[in-house]
């Protein structure tokens, strides 16, 4: 199966379960319709506040950007509208304490090796007078990581590569943050070379693991992620194999997020 370009959210899947990969990413299989993702379009709606509102100064204006796009996302809006004020607060404190911003909602597209190219998009990037970074990645939900757990995060670790390459910076001067706006918590991390060149190693291998398989080989893997997931409805681990077969051919293709702006794109020798 020939990859090219994977972003944490393809090889997440993967790691997942291959048949889910198999079907968002490569079929491109419309999801179930019945799995709830209410969550998700509410943590779309904040970061969206947050990209067209981080430069405004008082509740107001911020109040006023949300409600400016407030139809454009699809979920219990009455029920979220003290979320949404709490989230704003927050975010107000958070934001007077930062430095300048040097890119918001910045994706790109970086060749870790020849033939390979990792993608993403990240929410927001600082830079203090000093010359350090900061990276900071938007979480609406009310658990945050801890230290450690986020000293393991490979989403972070994947945007740290990417801003020491854009930036042309060490990884000394890059620290790698969550912020959580509905309770207003900053857990921030630092990551070694060591630990970002084991990370790019890892996934080149799991793009290698990818390229030596056919469709027939990505199977099904039951785990605790099952339970919400969007293909249950044609995965041959809970339907008789001729209901999986008529369901297919029935299932449409999904379309993927769309960006307003072009990736910054990086080879090898820039």
């Amino acid at each position: 199966m020939f990859i090219d370009r994977f972003s944490e959210s393809k090889i997440g899947k993967y790691e997942e379960c291959p048949l889910k990969y198999l079907y968002k990413y490569v079929n491109r299989y419309q999801e179930d319709k019945g799995v709830k993702k209410h969550h998700l379009k509410f943590g779309s709606y904040i970061h969206r506040i947050f990209e067209l509102g981080y430069g405004k100064e008082t509740k107001d204006e911020l109040l006023t950007v949300a409600e400016d796009i407030k139809n454009n996302f699809n979920f219990k809006q009455k029920i979220e509208d003290g979320k949404v004020e709490a989230c704003v607060d927050n975010f107000l404190k958070f934001n007077s304490k930062l430095a300048e911003t040097v890119g918001v909602e910045l994706e790109y597209l970086i060749e870790i090796q020849k033939g390979i190219t990792l993608n993403g998009i990240i929410d927001r990037i600082v830079k203090s007078p000093e010359g350090n970074y900061l990276i900071i990645d938007y979480k609406t939900s009310k658990r945050a990581l801890t230290p450690v757990e986020l000293y393991k995060n490979p989403q972070l670790q994947s945007y740290t590569y990417a801003v020491s390459r854009l930036f042309k910076v060490p990884y000394k001067k890059i620290m790698a943050a969550h912020f959580y706006p509905l309770t207003g918590k900053f857990i921030h991390c630092q990551y070694t070379p060591v630990q970002i060149n084991n990370y790019i190693k890892k996934r080149v291998d799991q793009v290698w693991d990818i390229r030596k398989k056919k469709k027939g080989d990505f199977c099904p893997q039951q785990n605790q992620f099952c339970n919400w997931c969007e293909y249950q409805q044609i995965c041959p681990e809970f339907n008789d194999p001729l209901v999986v077969k008529a369901r297919l051919e029935e299932r449409g293709t999904a379309e993927y997020r769309k960006t307003d702006s072009k990736p910054v794109t990086l080879l090898l020798d820039d």
